[in-house]
C-alpha cells in the first residue's frame, strides 16, 4: 500500500486533475486506479486546451467526425472529442463506481465557461452534456457564481450529478451546499429517489495564497509574514468545520434518512505555486473524512514519493481562526480576494476555451 492508497483509509478520495487521449489509450488512468486507488477524474477548459490544442492525438477522431458531420460548428467538433475522452474515463472508473455503490468513481465535464453568468443556459448545457455522455458516473461541472447557484439546484433536481467549481470563499461555498440540498429536496417532494445523486464542492486553495502572500510581502512586517502560506489552508479548514456542523442539522438529517450522500468538499488548485513551500503542502494539510483532493500528475507523484498521510483537516482549528483573524486585522481583504479569484477563474477558463476552439477551427476540415 502506497501513500496515495493510505488516503482512502483516512476517508479522502484521490482524483486526477488531468485527462488526455494518449494517456487514456495507453492505460495510464487504469494503472492509477489499480495501483494508487485513484477514484475520480476532473477536466476543465485549460486541461482540454493542453490536450487537444497541441499535437496530433485527436486528429484521427476529428477527421472521422468531420466526414460524418461536414460543416459542423467548432463547438460541436470540440464536444465530440471531449465526450469521447470523458466516456473512456467513465468506463475506466465504472468498476470503482459500482464497487462503492455510486459514492465515488466519477469523471467531471465542465459546461461552457461562456455561460458562467447565465442560469438558464447553464441548466440547458448541463442537461445536454449529461445526455451526450450517457454515463451514471459523470459529474457536470458548474461554476459557483451567482448565476450558477440556482443552476446547481435545478441540475441536481433533474437527477444530474454536479461538481461545483471555482469556489474560493466560505460564504460562496455555503450557498452551493444549500443549492445541493434544495435540489435534493425538490426530488423528495416529487417522490423521486436521491440515493444515487452525487455532488462535490471544489474549493480552490493555492490561488488564494498566491494573492494573499503578495499582499503580505508588500506589508513586509514580521506579524504579516507569520501568516504567509497559511491563509488558504485556514480558509479550507473552516469551510470543512461549517460542513461538519451542517450535516448534523435536522434539514440534512431528513435527507440522509432517505439515502442522500453528502456533498463532499474537494480541494482543487493543490499544486504549490510558491517554490519555497513543500510541493505536497496542500495535500498534507487538508486530509480528512468525506473529502476529495484532485491532484495534477506532478503533485500526485510528489505525494506518492514523500507525502504524509495523516488526518490533518480537523487539527489546529483555533490556529486557523487566528490566521483568518490576523488576515482581517491586517486588511488583507480575503473576501475581496476570493471574489476577484472567481472572476479571474471564469476569465481564465474562457480564454483557454477561446484558444482551444481556435486550434480546432484551424483543423477544418481535419485530415488524418
Amino acid at each position: 500500500m502506497g501513500k496515495l492508497n493510505e488516503l482512502e483509509k483516512l476517508g479522502q478520495a484521490v482524483w486526477l486533475d488531468f485527462v488526455d487521449r494518449k494517456f487514456l489509450e495507453e492505460g495510464g488512468l487504469k494503472k492509477l486506479v489499480e495501483e494508487d486507488g485513484l477514484s475520480g477524474v476532473t477536466s476543465n477548459p485549460s486541461i482540454f486546451e493542453k490536450a487537444m490544442g497541441h499535437g496530433t492525438a485527436y486528429d484521427g477522431s476529428l477527421a472521422d467526425y468531420d466526414k460524418a458531420h461536414p460543416d459542423a460548428p467548432t463547438i460541436d467538433r470540440y464536444e465530440a472529442l471531449a465526450v469521447q475522452d470523458i466516456k473512456a474515463a467513465a468506463d475506466t472508473l465504472r468498476p470503482v463506481y459500482d464497487r462503492l455503490n455510486a459514492k465515488d468513481g466519477y469523471v467531471s465535464l465542465e459546461v461552457s465557461p461562456y455561460l458562467a453568468d447565465d442560469t438558464d443556459a447553464t441548466i440547458a448545457e448541463a442537461a445536454k452534456l449529461w445526455k451526450m455522455v450517457g454515463k451514471p458516473n459523470l459529474m457536470i461541472k458548474i461554476p459557483g457564481t451567482e448565476a450558477g447557484v440556482p443552476a446547481i439546484a435545478a441540475t441536481i433536481a433533474a437527477g444530474i450529478n454536479v461538481n461545483v467549481t471555482l469556489l474560493f470563499g466560505i460564504e460562496a461555498y455555503k450557498k452551493v451546499a444549500l443549492a445541493y440540498v434544495e435540489g435534493l429536496e425538490q426530488r423528495v417532494a416529487r417522490g423521486e429517489p436521491i440515493d444515487k445523486i452525487a455532488s462535490v464542492a471544489s474549493f480552490f486553495v493555492s490561488r488564494i495564497d498566491g494573492k494573499i502572500d503578495a499582499a503580505i510581502d508588500k506589508i513586509g512586517t514580521e506579524e504579516a509574514k507569520a501568516i504567509r502560506g497559511k491563509v488558504a489552508i485556514a480558509n479550507a479548514k473552516l469551510a470543512y468545520q461549517w460542513y461538519l456542523d451542517f450535516i448534523k442539522s435536522d434539514r440534512w438529517q431528513k435527507l440522509a434518512a432517505k439515502g442522500a450522500m453528502v456533498q463532499r468538499l474537494l480541494w482543487a488548485s493543490t499544486s504549490t505555486k510558491d517554490p519555497s513551500y513543500p510541493d505536497t503542502l496542500y495535500v498534507d494539510t487538508l486530509i480528512g473524512e468525506d473529502t476529495v483532493n484532485t491532484l495534477p500528475p506532478a503533485t500526485m507523484d510528489a505525494f506518492r514519493d514523500h507525502g504524509t498521510p495523516a488526518e490533518t483537516l480537523t487539527k489546529d482549528i483555533d490556529d486557523a481562526k487566528h490566521v483568518l483573524a490576523e488576515a482581517d486585522r491586517l486588511g488583507l481583504d480575503l473576501d475581496g480576494v476570493t471574489d476577484t479569484l472567481v472572476e479571474e477563474g471564469v476569465q481564465s477558463f474562457a480564454k483557454a476555451f477561446d484558444t482551444l476552439l481556435g486550434s480546432i477551427a484551424a483543423k477544418h476540415p481535419a485530415t488524418a
